[in-house]
């Protein structure tokens, strides 16, 4: 069920990590995908305007970074320590600084350094006056309190760094990351996701553009009977067809009517109001003409019916008991042909449960669950939709004898083995049951195995 080169291996892509949040009991409202691409794009077009005002038609999406300069924290506070240092030198060697300018504390300083020159130049002066080594004093004490303010400041940012750094994510042991990252354009509104996984992909052989605005949705398939266990889930485009998807979805029923050689092509959705039959054969049976005739000729019981569906068997009780003049109405169903229908026709709910069925009577249950605007990140190719992001591994039995090869047959109330039901490999149940041909046994029961 999945695309394949010309090797016959399976093709991957990368797609980004994460998805949507899943909230239990959260259905959206009645929607469609073209009424959800018009606000996303009237949303992001009013976000951009309100983000860069009038200068969003100037906005250059290809500005370069190297016409930027960045200025890192360091640089900043070693520029503050700079300016701090600088007042107090400008104010003190310039003598066309103003001394209203000059705050007292520096025109002391600058009093004290003036004398301290003068005396220095002349040698027949030894004695120093008590007032010039007190103002000199005073000088040095107020450089070493402003230093060991500075410090105390220098190591306060450090210890904050050090606590961000404790509590965030560190990127730069990643590809891509850090400050020696690389980045040629800036893109303003972009996703910047770089994170990724691989997915397995349709046939990719030929290249066709998605074109915007295209919206993605995710499409998740449920067991027909463990109805809580999601076997597989897809990013399908609101522009596909329902076949692709019908073409992607895996049952192990499919597989034992087609070797039973009873495989029926036939099947439908059935999303909200809509039955969507696949009618691309031409022994295909339009599934919903039965129930469609059954609505229109026994109204009364299609009707109560639905009343249990919608409200639920306690409603219908407490209706019983207590009496409701609220009537339901039948929704007024139609059907379509799905190889001509896509999902951008269609009224869906978010995260509501739809049914798909196919081989006559098994019955899926189908969500989709979540809807968004395609971007950079996603696989831009549309032949590679839909694309498989979530299947269960396989797991199979092996031969009960070899413990070998997997397993092909399965026996019951077989005589001859120790467990029952016994699985065999091809090889070991024909060695153990049949000489020459014929059978030893036919006491039993024997059906072929599929795995799941």
């Amino acid at each position: 069920m999945v695309g394949h080169d010309e090797g016959g291996e399976d093709l991957y892509v990368s797609i980004p990590l994460g998805g949507p949040i899943y909230v239990p009991d959260l259905v959206g409202p009645l929607t469609r995908v073209p009424h959800f691409e018009i606000s996303v794009i009237q949303e992001l077009e009013s976000l951009k305007e309100e983000v860069y005002g009038d200068t969003a038609h100037d906005c250059d999406e290809d500005t370069s970074v190297d016409e930027l300069k960045i200025i890192q924290e360091d640089e900043l506070v070693n520029k503050a320590f700079e300016e701090a240092f600088k007042v107090d030198e400008l104010a003190i060697g310039n003598p066309h600084v103003s001394e209203e300018r000059l705050s007292p504390r520096l025109e002391e300083d600058k009093k004290a350094i003036v004398l301290s020159k003068s005396n220095k130049n002349q040698p027949g002066k030894r004695k120093k006056r008590k007032g010039d080594s007190k103002k000199n004093n005073s000088l040095d004490e107020s450089y070493i309190v402003k230093v060991e303010q500075l410090a105390r400041i220098k190591s306060k940012q450090e210890e904050d760094k050090a606590c961000v750094r404790l509590h965030s994510f560190s990127n730069s042991m990643m590809p891509g990351h850090g400050v020696n990252a690389k980045a040629d354009k800036i893109r303003p509104l972009k996703s910047g996701s770089v994170t990724k996984k691989q997915v397995k992909a349709s046939s990719t052989g030929s290249d066709v553009p998605v074109q915007f605005p295209e919206a993605i949705l995710s499409f998740e398939v449920y067991h027909n009977k463990k109805t809580s266990l999601k076997t597989q889930e897809f990013l399908v485009l609101g522009r596909q067809f329902l076949t692709e998807v019908k073409d992607k979805i895996y049952c192990l029923t499919d597989e034992i009517m087609e070797k039973a050689g009873k495989y029926d092509p036939s099947g439908y959705f059935l999303i909200e109001d809509v039955f969507c039959n696949d009618m691309r054969e031409s022994s295909s049976v339009d599934y919903s003409e039965t129930i469609l005739d059954w609505l229109e000729n026994s109204k009364n019981d299609a009707l109560e019916k639905w009343e249990y569906i919608v409200a639920g068997d306690l409603r219908q009780k407490q209706k019983a008991l207590l009496g409701s003049d609220n009537k339901q109405q039948l929704p007024r169903f139609k059907s379509l042909h799905m190889q001509s229908t896509r999902f951008c026709d269609l009224n869906f709910q978010l995260g509501s449960g739809y049914l798909y069925c196919h081989q006559g009577d098994c019955k899926h249950l189908i969500v989709i669950r979540d809807m968004r605007l395609i971007h950079l990140e996603d696989v831009q190719n549309r032949s590679a939709y839909p694309l498989i992001t979530h299947q269960p591994k396989l797991h199979f039995k092996k031969c009960s004898v070899c413990k070998i090869y997997r397993a092909e047959k399965v026996t019951v109330d077989d005589k001859w083995t120790s467990e029952n039901p016994c699985y065999f490999c091809d090889i070991c149940y024909y060695m153990l049951h049949y000489v020459n041909g014929t059978l030893l046994y036919s006491d039993f029961s024997v059906y072929d195995y599929h795995h799941e």
